[in-house]
């Protein structure tokens, strides 16, 4: 599906053609892949290098710290070089990091490739930022639900596949997988991607310079707050959910790879939610509801945790009211975040998605320190309870401060 599908498109700045929204989903889809692909194999990779499985759980944080802080250099690259080399680019390192994971002789090696493999990260940032450079507003909002619609349907069959691979072939099965999906990746971008996005020519050092611009505007604050607290229930759950699966309720990596898809099915629809309606409903109020989905959904699984009721299915299942959450909120609140500095769309983006996912990299390590055997999966419901809540306080400020300004 092309772009232009959905409205026309700004333009590209150079003789090749907007990219088609595939590109777009292809880019995204393969660093959501990446990040969750091989979480059914990480009690297989602890016996491989033979450690303890949650030091094992790190890798899981470390990509995500790795993505984050590679965000801050993501966006400003982007608007000083354009879109597309920036692109390239980090495909090449992907593809070299991604065959380091598969030959690296002891877990050191390996985590050292796992965070180079982060360098995917820029396909979910500057897919985000052409979209951004194509479409204004909501438009935008609603294009990037196609996009992220799309990319989700990743997140719901990676794991699963991961798991089915891993018992039959073993963990480095689905890095096998990542480096041929990744290859195929780099020759559609080289053919398709046209940029979309006029280099600056500033030095990344006036790059870094526009940050006060964005961080000083409290409407950045709260778009940014909402995305990262409601992606933080996701990653959180990423951090923890493995541990839930494997030593709460002894599940084998085939079935909690089925288990997993829940949140994936949910996130494809909440992202279906907001192609459709984000531009009568608005990205605002698109975003509220995923934060009350959230809160909501949380609530109920606790109440069933409590009560005994239901035991795996119950967990998993309340997982559909986290990805239904995110996938209306995410693409709302990227497309708020990069509204407010359209100028300075690829830097907002970079900045948004560090603390969007710095902060999962923190949530996922804090929800694997909390869990044991012991605890349940308790704490994580709860954390992703308060990450619900959290979001929703930050889209209602956001909301009081524009009624605030449209009454002057």
């Amino acid at each position: 599906m092309n772009s232009s599908d959905h409205g026309t498109p700004q333009g590209t700045r150079t003789g090749r053609t907007p990219p088609h929204l595939v590109t777009l989903v292809m880019l995204a889809g393969l660093s959501a892949m990446t990040m969750n692909i091989f979480l059914p194999s990480l009690p297989r990779i602890a016996d491989h290098f033979q450690i303890d499985y949650k030091v094992v759980q790190l890798s899981v944080a470390a990509y995500l710290a790795a993505s984050g802080a590679l965000q801050l250099f993501i966006g400003p690259l982007g608007d000083r070089f354009g879109r597309r080399p920036v692109l390239l680019f980090s495909l090449v390192v992907f593809l070299l990091a991604t065959l380091g994971c598969l030959m690296a002789p002891n877990f050191q090696v390996f985590i050292a490739f796992r965070i180079l493999q982060a360098a995917i990260a820029t396909g979910m940032a500057l897919s985000r930022a052409a979209v951004r450079d194509m479409y204004e507003g909501d438009r935008a909002a609603a294009v990037m639900g196609y996009v992220t619609m799309g990319m989700s349907m990743v997140p719901m069959f990676a794991p699963m596949l991961g798991g089915v691979l891993d018992v039959w072939f073993g963990w480095q099965a689905s890095f096998w997988l990542l480096f041929s999906f990744g290859l195929g990746v780099f020759a559609v971008t080289w053919i398709d991607l046209g940029e979309t996005s006029k280099p600056s020519g500033l030095s990344l050092m006036r790059q870094f310079g526009e940050y006060p611009d964005l961080l000083t505007s409290p409407r950045f604050w709260g778009y940014c707050m909402a995305a990262a607290l409601a992606s933080g229930a996701f990653f959180a759950y990423l951090g923890g959910g493995p541990f839930v699966a494997t030593e709460v309720f002894h599940l084998t990596p085939a079935q909690f790879g089925t288990f997993n898809a829940t949140a994936g099915c949910g996130y494809f629809f909440g992202n279906w939610a907001t192609a459709r309606l984000a531009t009568r409903v608005g990205m605002n109020r698109l975003i509220l509801i995923g934060t009350i989905i959230i809160t909501f959904g949380m609530i109920l699984s606790l109440g069933l945790a409590y009560g005994e009721i239901g035991s795996h299915y119950a967990f998993f299942g309340g997982m559909v009211f986290v990805g239904l959450g995110n996938g209306m909120i995410v693409p709302s609140a990227n497309a708020g975040m990069l509204s407010v500095r359209p100028h300075l769309a690829g830097t907002a983006s970079g900045l948004g998605g560090a603390m969007m996912i710095g902060g999962g990299a923190a949530l996922s390590a804090l929800a694997g320190a909390l869990l044991s055997p012991e605890s349940g999966h308790f704490p994580l419901i709860w954390l992703m309870l308060a990450c619900g809540i959290g979001g929703m306080l930050s889209i209602l400020a956001v909301m009081r401060r524009e009624a605030r300004l449209a009454a002057l």
